[in-house]
């Protein structure tokens, strides 16, 4: 079963994972690696809008931004 939102903003409801169509996709480059996917409804696997999204991030090089206002913070 997966979670899917069959309306923007409706309620998260759960959906047989046969009557879905999945994609996958990735990034990866010196900055992030990054995977997605998505499920569209199988009557309709051409929607520009997906029922349900995922996206896992691994960020390769610590920004400098945030290890400087963190240590910023501590003085």
């Amino acid at each position: 079963m997966i979670n899917v939102q069959l309306e923007a903003d409706g309620p998260i409801t759960q959906m047989d994972e046969a009557d879905l169509v999945k994609s996958k996709g990735s990034i990866d480059n010196d900055n992030e690696a990054t995977t997605w996917v998505e499920y569209r409804l199988a009557s309709d696997p051409n929607a520009a809008r997906a029922v349900h999204r995922s996206v896992h991030v691994t960020l390769k090089k610590q920004p400098g931004v945030f290890a400087s206002g963190v240590a910023a913070s501590f003085n």
